[in-house]
């Protein structure tokens, strides 16, 4: 298949247009948080506007990644005027804001360090920055939809006629590829989506999307998986990862690991669907877990669900640690989560 084509399988909010794009020196951002009443976008004109946007979950999982690239090319062009050593300065403080917005999911700040690699070395020849990171981005972009589309074959590969399928949070664009090419096979097979309080995402972003690819899919409570799971309804457990260390501990939206511990019981695989482990996060004790305001936690899309005097703690993610995991699906096959280090060989 190629990019037009995998593009076109995906449900709306993940078709690259649709995640996030440039226009004229401005970064559009798909946003997620008025996903499925309205399908709007957010205009950003600065790097901090575009931080911020990342912050309030205007874009979530693979979102931020692709905002941030577009951000820095943003940036470029605000200072193409400086001398270089100030473009560089200016370039490399919006990397370290950029970063910042997303502690524990690895992939910004992976992508940045080889967008400041391109900004050195077009400086170094006097090519338009702007120009060359956009030259990259939308190669980076392709290749990536590609990866998500072999990854999805091997996702699809272990679903089974009549399975019940398990997820957390918003999977994105690997486990909705899984799913589309599944059904393309003639498989049938249904979703149960947790809701993912506080924002929702699984019942706003996940079954709008599984919906949309005319597969059956229904919406149960954060506190449900367990119950369902005992009656027999699921017999595979997918989700994405936000970082996979070397050694296999799989991080992921808070609620993963809970339900991975529930299908580890009753005998249900986990798979968990990622780009490969991250080199520079060995172990657990490398893992820095993001920590949201935990106001988050005391409303729900704007209504408060308690009183506000009450104290709460909003950890984002948890680990789900490699005994529980059956198998990690990548782009190049299904790896034991004990093996990772042959992802990269």
């Amino acid at each position: 298949m190629d990019v037009k084509e995998i593009n076109e399988m995906l449900p709306f909010l993940l078709r690259l247009e649709n995640v996030a794009r440039y226009e004229d020196g401005i970064v559009v951002i798909g946003d997620r948080r008025k996903y499925p009443f309205e399908k709007s976008f957010v205009y950003c004109s600065t790097v901090e506007e575009t931080a911020i946007a990342i912050e309030e979950m205007v874009t979530q999982g693979g979102g931020p990644g692709n905002v941030a690239m577009y951000a820095m090319a943003m940036a470029a062009r605000q200072c193409a005027d400086q001398p270089a050593a100030k473009q560089i300065e200016i370039l490399e403080t919006a990397r370290q804001r950029l970063t910042m917005t997303r502690p524990t999911n690895t992939a910004v700040a992976r992508r940045l360090e080889k967008i400041m690699q391109i900004i050195k070395e077009s400086l170094e020849i006097g090519e338009n920055i702007e120009n060359a990171l956009m030259l990259w981005i939308e190669d980076q972009r392709a290749a990536n939809l590609i990866k998500h589309a072999a990854t999805g074959e091997y996702g699809a590969s272990l679903i089974d006629d009549g399975d019940g399928i398990l997820t957390m949070c918003f999977a994105e664009t690997s486990f909705l590829l899984t799913l589309a090419l599944a059904k393309k096979a003639g498989k049938k097979f249904n979703v149960f989506t947790p809701e993912t309080r506080p924002y929702l995402q699984g019942a706003r972003l996940t079954a709008p999307s599984v919906h949309e690819l005319g597969i059956p899919v229904q919406i149960i409570g954060d506190n449900m998986p367990t119950h369902v799971i005992s009656q027999g309804k699921v017999q595979k457990y997918f989700t994405a990862a936000d970082l996979v260390t070397l050694d296999g501990h799989v991080v992921n939206k808070i609620g993963t690991f809970q339900n991975a511990i529930a299908a580890h019981y009753h005998g249900v695989p986990y798979f968990v669907l990622s780009w490969g482990p991250d080199n520079k996060k060995p172990d657990r004790a490398s893992i820095e877990i993001e920590e949201r305001n935990p106001m988050e936690m005391k409303s729900c899309r704007g209504v408060p669900t308690t009183d506000q005097a009450i104290d709460a703690y909003y950890p984002a993610f948890d680990i789900t640690p490699p005994h529980m995991v059956a198998g990690v699906v990548t782009q190049y096959g299904i790896l034991s989560p004990y093996d990772l280090h042959r992802y990269y060989a």
